[in-house]
């Protein structure tokens, strides 16, 4: 069987998003070909509330998913659907944009803000599909316990387990993975899929005969190949993977409108000037609290 081996280590680089949220962009524009459907992985893991309490203000998106999952937190959200809920500790919310949503996600004080935001691309056919929310409690996120190590299936199938959800554009695979100290685990994958892992705590080895051992807070793009294996150091470690097909289509990126041509990146600019740019919902979102 053809073993998965490191390809890429990137380790991101701190910005400010939002009103001002400092936070590690791990992939983003730069990417795009080699990490395809995934757009952009945003990391945020802060004990100071003022790296982020200025959150994420109201915010167009069209073209893309995004997934946001807290390890700990807390973050209360809003949309121009009318939709209200927080995402708390262990918690997910997939949030299909599809042709239009204005969105506001205000992160609140707590003992750790712990976790990602992953931008998944949609395909040219399914760009203009209805916006809708998934929101993933904790509880509903299967855990498997194998030998040494805790697998949470957020999306996808696990070893004949699904997820909490599966994907209705892009089927994706993702775990957040939870590996004791010197422990292995391996997973049988599609040969064609794009499959890359971010270490939040600890450091593994990806490839059995080098034996080199990537740390926290790095990215791991894998070779293709149809199993991969993972080992922890004394370390152990936690991480979350990420696997699924790419699309293989042209991208038209800009802010947070992602399309395949300049066109129509251009067209959803100009209907959020005209105040048209929702089809569902109210586009005043403006006249909304942020509180």
């Amino acid at each position: 069987m053809n073993m998965r081996t490191i390809d890429k280590i990137v380790d991101g680089n701190v910005g400010y998003d939002g009103a001002g949220v400092k936070l590690v962009r791990v992939i983003a524009n730069k990417t795009v070909k080699k990490f395809d459907p995934f757009l952009m992985l945003d990391v945020f893991d802060s004990v100071d509330p003022e790296d982020y309490i200025k959150g994420f203000p109201w915010h167009p998106h069209r073209g893309i998913e995004t997934i946001t999952y807290l390890i700990q937190g807390k973050i209360e959200h809003g949309d121009s659907l009318g939709n209200r809920g927080s995402i708390d500790d262990g918690c997910c919310q997939w949030m299909t944009a599809g042709g239009g949503i204005i969105h506001q996600e205000m992160p609140k004080p707590s003992e750790r803000m712990f976790g990602f935001q992953l931008w998944l691309n949609l395909p040219k056919k399914n760009k203009m599909c209805n916006p809708k929310y998934h929101d993933i409690r904790a509880e509903t996120i299967p855990k498997i316990d194998e030998d040494g190590c805790t697998i949470n299936v957020i999306s996808g199938n696990y070893k004949g387990n699904p997820g909490a959800i599966q994907g209705e554009y892009v089927k994706t695979q993702i775990f957040d993975v939870n590996m004791e100290k010197n422990s292995d685990w391996s997973i049988e994958t599609n040969s064609e899929s794009t499959v890359f892992i971010y270490i939040f705590q600890g450091e593994g080895c990806f490839d059995e005969e080098n034996k080199q051992y990537v740390h926290e807070k790095n990215a791991v793009l894998l070779t293709s190949g149809e199993k991969l294996k993972v080992h922890s150091s004394d370390k152990g470690m936690r991480f979350s993977v990420f696997m699924g097909n790419p699309l293989k289509e042209p991208v038209a990126w800009g802010g947070p409108i992602v399309m395949n041509t300049k066109e129509e990146l251009k067209n959803a600019f100009d209907e959020i000037e005209k105040g048209t740019f929702v089809k569902n919902g109210n586009n005043n979102y403006k006249a909304h609290s942020n509180k």
